[in-house]
């Protein structure tokens, strides 16, 4: 079933806006009567059916609701470096809200080439890759943060800092994550974190890891380690 994303549920009704009412009634050609179901972004998951098939501002009655639909037990926040090609940062966003994750925050790093963000762009993608995995819950994209100011930040759950340089204190992210904790993840840019990026980062408690033992592109770290904490709580 096509799912909806309406943010604002007022009692039994809501409304959907111009964007998602024009794909529900001029592209599905969804009629008055019709069985729907949509997200909130908040957890909750509802099913209903079209009173008002207006293309401008469908209306649907809700007939029931599931709360926390399929909340996780953990929370996930990664913090990646932007990329010089957006489509390769918003192919991580994508992939990664499909999997599971809760907040995203671009990392501004000495090495970061091109710090800009679309952002309004960045939220449709989030939307959109929510209601195609049928997530309830709407992952949160911060404000780009410069290196230093993110690792001052009080953070809840196993902060880790994943690069590429062989050093004997890395390890593997399984060897000091465990399921249902919540986790911290910095991925740094196309040149990787610097040396001394690492040792602030370090300082501040985060754990150095690995993530295999191929050498991969920062969108690519970004979703093995989302897959890996994925894989983990399994």
């Amino acid at each position: 079933m096509q799912i909806f994303y309406a943010p604002v549920v007022n009692g039994e009704t809501c409304v959907l806006d111009k964007s998602e009412s024009k794909h529900c009634i001029r592209v599905l050609r969804m009629k008055r009567g019709t069985e729907v179901q949509f997200v909130d972004g908040k957890g909750n998951l509802y099913t209903g059916f079209i009173s008002d098939p207006d293309p401008l501002k469908c209306k649907i009655e809700i007939t029931s609701v599931i709360h926390n639909f399929e909340k996780r037990n953990y929370r996930l926040h990664i913090a990646i470096s932007p990329l010089k090609n957006h489509d390769r940062f918003e192919w991580f966003v994508e992939k990664s809200v499909e999997i599971g994750i809760d907040i995203i925050t671009p990392l501004i790093c000495c090495k970061t080439e091109k710090p800009g963000i679309k952002v309004e762009r960045v939220e449709n993608i989030i939307i959109s890759a929510m209601k195609q995995s049928i997530k309830a819950e709407k992952t949160r994209f911060n404000k780009p943060a410069p290196f230093d100011d993110f690792i001052n930040l009080e953070h809840g759950g196993v902060l880790l800092i994943a690069h590429c340089r062989d050093t004997i204190d890395r390890i593997k992210i399984n060897d000091v994550y465990s399921k249902g904790e919540d986790a911290v993840i910095m991925i740094g840019p196309e040149g990787d974190f610097s040396d001394e990026e690492v040792e602030k980062a370090s300082r501040k408690g985060f754990k150095q890891i690995r993530l295999g033992k191929s050498r991969l592109r920062t969108e690519t770290a970004g979703i093995a380690a989302c897959h890996s904490v994925y894989f983990i709580n399994q």
